[in-house]
């Protein structure tokens, strides 16, 4: 496909794009959405797995949203379709929207409004477009199914819930995906970029996204009149020493040939203009790559506001550090290598561009750590009208980033040139 050329995505793949964006469900909420995933494979012959349930899934849903949850992980979905000997490659879409309002001005925009499983009301969106990568996924199998002749080996396509909160792959893997299912050589993903034009595929080898940390902190003080300051410990004054201070941890300890972010996102405190209150809190996001890095950010984060606390004579912070995070995902650099090629070779060497690594997350990455340690690659698909993007680059303006209200992808070539870039790179490794 020469530069700039756009292809076309099969109308009925359009058709159910619109459906999808216009019924979005939130994590582990995914009823719908995983029946009509599992009913297309099932018209293609695959094997299809709904309805497992491990002790891990069931108390954590319960816990969690009061429900048990019906699926493989809560509501995902694992088909396979067998041809032949040959390597088996997994090819994983995720299915969750966002609690945001759809404001992209389509005509099929969202109006749906839902309850997230930590109970707040919103409008909801598919604001990262799972929508496309289902419908790029759903596209691919259709392909590899009507061309099962290229191709010799074991396709598994999981439809995965609840991405947006780092916590549908665990589900999936605690629910036996690699015991109770033919287990990968190769996983393979794609996600769209909100800055990059349709047509275009972009990749990492190597780390590709981040470590993802939210951290708490409640700072302990001694309220009391804003009038008498002397008679209180602020803290408000030693929770701002303790934002200023994690600054260090990025310019002054993380080796500057690392990266590292720390980013406090939230500060809460006080209610009126003259009192001083008992307690000041943060909210913290922490973003890595290497594991090491990480550590050294998490134990940074509990030495400065312990010391900064024993510094002011206060009692000592409450942090809290989640425990459910999202580990940084790797691209295998061989494995990136030839799938990137053969995607190349299929649109074009000036379509397919290695890009450096970004400090989003994607729990994607945890079916790469587990004792099995499957290879896989996760790229990026192109979705931005290429008008637009261009526009963009000349005056300056953002684009509506993804999670944005306003984010709507230019779809019709984005879910083209997806179905073809991942039939492309799985026939390749089917070849084997």
């Amino acid at each position: 496909m020469p530069q700039g050329e756009l292809r076309t995505a099969d109308p009925s793949l359009v058709e159910l794009y619109k459906k999808l964006h216009a019924n979005p469900e939130l994590s582990f909420r995914e009823v719908e959405t995983s029946k009509l995933m599992a009913d297309e494979l099932r018209a293609l012959g695959f094997t299809v797995t709904e309805g497992l349930g491990d002790d891990w899934v069931r108390e954590k849903a319960m816990k969690d949203i009061g429900q048990v949850l019906p699926g493989v992980g809560g509501y995902g979905v694992v088909g396979v379709f067998e041809n032949g000997r040959g390597p088996t490659i997994l090819i994983r879409a995720d299915m969750d929207g966002l609690p945001v309002p759809d404001q992209t001005g389509f005509e099929f925009a969202s109006t749906i409004v839902s309850q997230t499983w930590t109970g707040v009301e919103s409008p909801v969106m598919h604001a990262c477009a799972h929508d496309i990568h289902m419908t790029v996924w759903v596209g691919t199998a259709r392909r590899l199914v009507a061309e099962a002749d290229k191709w010799k080996g074991t396709l598994v396509m999981i439809a995965q819930p609840a991405e947006e909160i780092g916590l549908g792959a665990q589900a999936m893997l605690a629910d036996g995906l690699y015991s109770d299912f033919p287990l990968p050589d190769y996983n393979l993903a794609l996600h769209v970029s909100a800055g990059a034009p349709a047509g275009v595929i972009n990749y990492s080898s190597g780390y590709a996204l981040a470590n993802v940390d939210s951290v708490d902190i409640t700072v302990k003080g001694a309220g009391g009149h804003g009038a008498y300051p002397h008679t209180t410990r602020d803290p408000i004054l030693i929770a701002s020493h303790i934002v200023t201070a994690l600054q260090s941890l990025v310019s002054r300890n993380t080796n500057p040939l690392e990266s590292a972010v720390v980013t406090v996102g939230s500060f809460k405190a006080g209610a009126k203009h003259n009192i001083i209150p008992d307690e000041a809190e943060l909210l913290i996001t922490v973003r890595s790559y290497d594991d090491k890095t990480r550590q050294m950010l998490l134990d940074g984060i509990t030495r400065i506001a312990e010391g900064t606390a024993a510094a002011f004579g206060a009692p000592e912070p409450e942090i809290t550090v989640e425990s459910d995070y999202t580990p940084a995902t790797y691209n295998d650099p061989e494995l990136t290598k030839r799938a990137m090629a053969a995607v190349a070779r299929k649109l074009g060497e000036g379509n397919v561009r290695s890009v450096p690594p970004v400090m989003g997350g994607e729990d994607f990455s945890q079916f790469a750590r587990t004792d099995e340690e499957v290879p896989g690659v996760i790229f990026w698909l192109g979705a931005v009208d290429p008008d637009k993007y261009a526009a963009s680059q000349i005056d300056g303006m953002p684009l509506p980033s993804l999670h944005s209200p306003l984010f709507g992808p230019d779809y019709d070539p984005a879910i083209a040139t997806g179905v073809e870039a991942m039939t492309t790179a799985a026939i390749d490794l089917f070849k084997e």
